[in-house]
């Protein structure tokens, strides 16, 4: 009997699919940022990218996610405007805003109108960032499992 023939009688190992990873978009106009950002976050998460709000609202259609962190300010529409969009459309996709821009009274509007799950202030740390990011996609998993009781 030679090797080969006892790697044939040796049955293979089934594969064991790797975990699904949840989807995020990231929405923003700043290339160097979403780069940072998809660097950052697709070791834990399927990661789609769109640049400006427009693009974003056109992947929505065509997608499913559980998160999604947008810009606040972008040329072609704001991130805040996008947010309170998605929520009317997808209120078990949480939703991020990140600002470079900490007026109080605009970040308690954009918490109360988009029911943001979070806002981040520019420049957001990347252990923030994945903390944030998961805690967010669990929160729309207990949302959907919550309806389904």
């Amino acid at each position: 009997m030679n090797s080969s023939d006892v790697n044939a009688a040796v049955p293979a190992a089934p594969a064991v699919p790797a975990p699904k990873k949840d989807p995020v978009l990231l929405v923003d106009d700043e290339q160097a940022l979403l780069d940072v950002f998809v660097a950052a976050l697709s070791p834990f998460f399927e990661i789609t990218t769109a640049s400006n709000a427009r693009e974003a609202d056109f992947i929505l259609q065509k997608k499913t996610f559980k998160v999604v962190v947008a810009d606040h300010l972008m040329p072609g529409g704001n991130g805040m405007n996008f947010l309170v969009r998605a929520r009317e459309e997808f209120p078990h996709m949480q939703r991020i805003l990140v600002t470079g821009y900490m007026k109080p009274e605009m970040l308690l509007q954009s918490v109360n109108e988009a029911a943001l799950f979070r806002y981040l202030l520019k420049p957001v740390t990347i252990q923030e960032l994945v903390k944030v990011v998961q805690d967010a996609a669990k929160a729309s998993n207990a949302s959907v499992a919550a309806e389904r009781a």
